[in-house]
């Protein structure tokens, strides 16, 4: 056997079981818990991302709009 392999199937025996245990408790099966874990990272790093470039986009268009005059009279 390969020693990836060994390796994933002693985690997947003798592993804390969380997925399995939210699944055995949901009633569904661990993969689907699995998957929906990874796919769940994947939005939540990506929206946080999003954000950022939302807020640094923001930012700018805010300086551009708002900028400090020294009078009342500089248009």
């Amino acid at each position: 056997m390969n020693v990836f392999y060994k390796l994933l199937l002693y985690f997947q025996k003798r592993g804390f079981e969380v997925c399995g245990r939210i699944a055995e408790r949901l009633g569904i099966r661990a993969r689907v818990v699995r998957t929906s874990f990874i796919y769940l990272t994947f939005v939540t790093v990506g929206f946080g991302f999003a954000l950022y470039l939302f807020l640094a986009f923001w930012l700018k268009i805010k300086d551009l709009v708002y900028t400090k005059r020294n009078s009342v009279f500089d248009l």
